[in-house]
């Protein structure tokens, strides 16, 4: 797995950026039917599902205060975006392809924690995973994201949106999964292939 130095500060923090070779994750771990969106579940004690964990519905993005309860997303060239509210323990996963980057899904979510659990955006701590990089991410005219050469880069794409959404602390992993087979599923490598499965959530 892959993990980013500044979450790791938090000793109270479980957080890790799946490979292919990562174990499956164990405990109450709550998914959602990702449909490349701007959706976002706030995931609390009351909510359905959550004693039990599982999919709870379809979405890009969960946000908890819940200890014990992991939020997990699933990428294969996609972005997985870690957030960490350390000053009231608030953390969300989002999953953001090139539909959920240009939806908002990000800026939906920091708005999210800021109402449902009065984050300050100054105080959130991002890490953007590894995803598909600009070296390999060659799109067409159609999709609405600045390009270079035919190129989109989805990393800066994302900093840029967590900027503009008022978070100041990003980490950024800088691996392409086009680039690093043996590290990564790429579905647009391999076309047909597995998932990396990403996880955020307050120690108990």
């Amino acid at each position: 797995m892959v993990t980013a130095p500044p979450l790791a500060e938090f000793p109270w923090l479980h957080h890790e950026f799946g490979t292919r070779h990562s174990a499956p994750l164990t405990g109450r771990v709550a998914t959602l039917r990702q449909i490349h969106s701007a959706a976002v579940w706030s995931v609390r004690q009351s909510s359905r599902g959550l004693n039990e964990g599982g999919c709870l519905g379809e979405g890009d993005a969960l946000i908890t205060n819940e200890p014990g309860l992991l939020l997990a997303i699933r990428t294969a060239d996609c972005v997985p975006i870690l957030l960490v509210d350390p000053v009231r323990r608030v953390v969300a996963a989002v999953h953001a392809g090139w539909r959920g980057t240009v939806a908002g899904v990000l800026t939906q979510t920091v708005r999210q924690m800021h109402t449902d659990y009065e984050t300050n955006p100054m105080d959130l701590v991002a890490a953007i995973g590894p995803a598909i990089g600009p070296c390999c991410f060659e799109v067409g005219s159609d999709v609405p994201l600045p390009l270079v050469a035919g190129k989109a880069d989805l990393w800066e794409a994302n900093r840029m949106q967590l900027e503009q959404a008022g978070v100041a602390a990003i980490w950024t992993a800088g691996k392409c999964t086009m680039c690093q087979p043996g590290m990564f599923y790429s579905f647009r490598r391999a076309k047909e292939t597995g998932r990396m499965v990403s996880a955020i959530g307050l120690r108990e």
